[in-house]
């Protein structure tokens, strides 16, 4: 049986990929992501929701971790497992512990990342954990949350870092370069975000060997009860 691995990237996937990992790449689109996680959830033993995220703290930066305590979708809250949890933490040193928010759509402009640290005090925002979440209670799954910052909760992200995403979680580079066409003036803010976004994936792969190829589980952790 494998760990199930949700993230939003395929370069994510990559880097995540490992013997016994089963990594599914949602590609911002939710339907697909909770179809494909539910189909192989039967043959998991745990469930995680790894890669990169938006912070929504201030203070957080570019590179910096996030192990989740719970995950907020909508009004909804779910829990993580605690000594999955402890294990993730313990293997990323600095981790900043706190509720992470799932949404469907990016969140990209600074003003609603501090509206919704205000309401909610999620400290980051992804659109694949609280899928995960949901899968993982509906199979009675092991679940945890491990986020790399991508952008800081101050950052608003340039039009042509939106449309940059394909839905199998490739880049769409010509949908890139015509935002870009559009609005010239965003190249400063648009390398500014290739950069930190390269910072993210860099802290990824540092943080995916520390954890190891078992993702900081055990084998105790993982028997359902």
């Amino acid at each position: 049986m494998t760990i199930l691995a949700a993230t939003g990237l395929l370069r994510e996937r990559r880097i995540l990929l490992a013997p016994g990992i089963e990594v599914v790449a949602g590609g911002g689109d939710s339907a697909r992501l909770e179809t494909e996680l539910d189909r192989l959830a039967p043959e998991a033993r745990g469930l995680i929701s790894i890669g990169i995220a938006g912070a929504l703290a201030p203070g957080l930066r570019p590179g910096d971790w996030v192990v989740a305590s719970g995950v907020a979708d909508g009004a909804a809250r779910f829990g993580t497992d605690p000594a999955w949890t402890a294990r993730l933490r313990a293997a990323l040193p600095g981790a900043t512990a706190g509720l992470v928010l799932g949404a469907d759509a990016m969140v990209a402009e600074a003003e609603t990342k501090s509206a919704l640290h205000q309401k909610i005090g999620a400290v980051s925002v992804d659109m694949e954990s609280h899928v995960a979440a949901r899968v993982a209670q509906c199979h009675g799954l092991p679940f945890a949350v491990a986020r790399v910052v991508s952008d800081a909760a101050d950052r608003t992200l340039p039009p042509a870092a939106r449309v940059g995403m394909r839905p199998d979680g490739g880049m769409d580079l010509p949908a890139v370069l015509r935002a870009l066409m559009a609005a010239p003036l965003q190249l400063p803010d648009l390398i500014r975000t290739g950069w930190e976004a390269e910072r993210a994936f860099r802290a990824l792969l540092r943080g995916h060997g520390r954890l190891g190829r078992s993702l900081a589980t055990t084998v105790a952790n993982l028997d359902p009860a």
